[in-house]
C-alpha cells in the first residue's frame, strides 16, 4: 500500500465538558503543558494468528518518544469518519491497509503527563482490526515494531507500565482482545 501524505496544518476536533466539538485547532498548537480535551482515536492490530502489534514510538515524536505503544494513534480531521481517519493513520503510519475494523471502547478518555510537560488530553474510541497487507512504517512515526501474544503484552504492561503509552497501560485492561489473556 502507498503511503498516504499529511497535510502540513492538520487539525485537530476540539470537544467541550461534554464531548461535544467546539472547535478546531492546529495539531502542531494543540499539544502544550495545557492541552484542551480533543477527539483522537486508537487502534490495535491482530494478524492472523491473534498477535497484537505494538510499534515503539520514534524518538523525534513531540511527546512519548520511544515508548512502547498500540499499533496506530491519530486525530480525525473535521468532518472525517472515524473509521476513515483510522485507515488514513494506519496507511500513513505503517503503509498498509486495515480490515475487518470494529469500535471496541467507544467511550474512552484519558489525560495523562509527559516527562517533558506535554499533556494529553482525549476522547479516543478504541479501535481492533486485522492488518491488510505488509507492513512499511514510516520511521517519523515508528522506531521498532513487534507482533506479540495478547498475554506476553499483557503480563509486559503490568510489569513495566513505564514502558508504554500511558493509552496504552489505560485500555489494556478494557480491551476484549486482552481481557481473555489475563
Amino acid at each position: 500500500m502507498q503511503r498516504t501524505e499529511e497535510v502540513d496544518e492538520e487539525l485537530v476536533v476540539l470537544l467541550d465538558e461534554h464531548g461535544q466539538p467546539s472547535g478546531t485547532a492546529r495539531k502542531s498548537e494543540v499539544h502544550t503543558a495545557s492541552t484542551p480535551l480533543h477527539l483522537a482515536f486508537s487502534c490495535y492490530l491482530l494478524d492472523d494468528a491473534g498477535r497484537m502489534l505494538v510499534t515503539r514510538r520514534a524518538l523525534g515524536k513531540v511527546a512519548w518518544p520511544g515508548v512502547w505503544t498500540n499499533a496506530c494513534c491519530g486525530h480525525p480531521a473535521p468532518g472525517e469518519a472515524l473509521e476513515d481517519a483510522v485507515r488514513r493513520r494506519v496507511g500513513h503510519e505503517l503503509g498498509a491497509g486495515v480490515r475487518d475494523l470494529e469500535l471496541v471502547l467507544p467511550g474512552f478518555s484519558y489525560r495523562a503527563v509527559d516527562a517533558s510537560g506535554i499533556v494529553e488530553h482525549e476522547r479516543c474510541p478504541v479501535f481492533v482490526g486485522r492488518l491488510d497487507g505488509p507492513l512499511d512504517p514510516s520511521p517519523a512515526e515508528v522506531a521498532e515494531w513487534q507482533w506479540v501474544e495478547p498475554e506476553r503484552l499483557l503480563t509486559a504492561i503490568r510489569a513495566t507500565p513505564w514502558a508504554f503509552s500511558p493509552w496504552l497501560v489505560l485500555q489494556a485492561e478494557q480491551l476484549p482482545v486482552l481481557a481473555g489473556a489475563s
